[in-house]
């Protein structure tokens, strides 16, 4: 099969297309043809700093986690698909999985999920890293209708997946954004946008909340803005965040009795952990699809597999907006 592989890691390192062989079947897993397969910033990270990640994979590599495609053929015990559905799942990339950047993919039947119908392979392969990831910080801080959402970064990959999922599960959402695009797309996903630019904490926690503060806030931004979102969050409230890399005081969270929730998504891939969840947050992904409530917002560009220099490019421009895809 033809693939595109990394000879050595860095910067300024380049894929090429290769002639790789076929991966083989195996118990438990499906043989997937791939359409389309999504960039992601871990997956820029990797090829930038694969010698300083533990969980990058070993050279020459394919990287790239997330696609959609059709099965070709089911290993032993498969019995949830069948030859010739479509799926998306995020199973590869990382450490002695196959990426996604090749023909095609063996992979862990409890990562995947069949394709809502409503969408386009393209669309498909841009969601499940940041669809997994939105859901369960949302879930696990508790979303419930009523409650009042606060989106950090509601325009970028995750946030405009939470954006999303918030109203979906009928939350008020509210989210920061930056500048006019940002706070166009933030309207367009129904929640109300706040410029961070040009107002601070205490002033929109006051005019959204009457002074109260939010019940969930998610930090899709992280680092030191996790301090805004102790900030502006009610008591009690839960905080999910997918950017804790940081040392922080804790002292504002403790004297609120605040809730922290670290989401990584890529446990289950690493570490071989609880790995059907994420299936099952696809399948829940799919009926939400499908009840017209999620839609990701895929960058207009496009690129083919051998574009994918080209596509890694864009991506770390800033200039895209929205998911950037390559198509095989």
């Amino acid at each position: 099969m033809k693939a595109m592989q990394l000879k050595e890691y860095g910067e300024n390192a380049n894929f090429e297309m290769k002639d790789v062989e076929k991966p083989s079947l195996r118990s438990d897993h499906v043989l997937v043809k791939i359409a389309a397969s999504s960039i992601n910033t871990v997956d820029t990270m990797i090829r930038n700093m694969g010698n300083d990640l533990p969980f990058a994979p070993a050279i020459p590599a394919i990287l790239g986690m997330d696609f959609a495609g059709t099965v070709e053929a089911l290993g032993e015990n498969v019995t949830e698909f069948a030859v010739g559905d479509e799926v998306y799942g995020c199973a590869g990339g990382l450490g002695e999985l196959q990426g996604t950047l090749a023909d095609y993919i063996v992979a862990d039947s409890k990562l995947l999920a069949k394709k809502a119908k409503n969408i386009s392979m393209k669309e498909a392969a841009a969601l499940p890293l940041v669809g997994i990831t939105a859901y369960e910080g949302l879930i696990r801080a508790g979303v419930s209708k009523g409650q009042k959402v606060l989106v950090h970064g509601g325009s970028g990959g995750v946030g405009h997946i939470a954006l999303q999922l918030a109203n979906h599960f009928g939350a008020e959402v509210f989210s920061t954004g930056g500048g006019d695009i940002q706070m166009e797309v933030i309207k367009n996903l129904g929640a109300t946008p706040i410029n961070y630019k040009t107002e601070t904490v205490e002033q929109y926690v006051e005019k959204h909340t009457n002074g109260a503060g939010f019940d969930i806030i998610y930090d899709s931004v992280g680092g030191e803005n996790l301090s805004k979102s102790f900030e502006a969050a009610a008591l009690n409230a839960h905080i999910a965040t997918t950017v804790s890399l940081c040392e922080l005081d804790l002292s504002p969270a403790h004297f609120k009795g605040l809730s922290l929730h670290v989401v990584f998504m890529l446990i289950p891939m690493i570490h071989s952990h609880n790995r059907k969840a994420h299936g099952e947050i696809l399948a829940a992904l799919t009926k939400i699809i499908e009840a017209g409530d999620l839609k990701p917002i895929v960058d207009e560009k496009n690129f083919s597999l051998k574009e994918l220099g080209d596509a890694y490019a864009h991506l770390t421009s800033g200039k895209a907006i929205g998911k950037v895809v390559v198509e095989n």
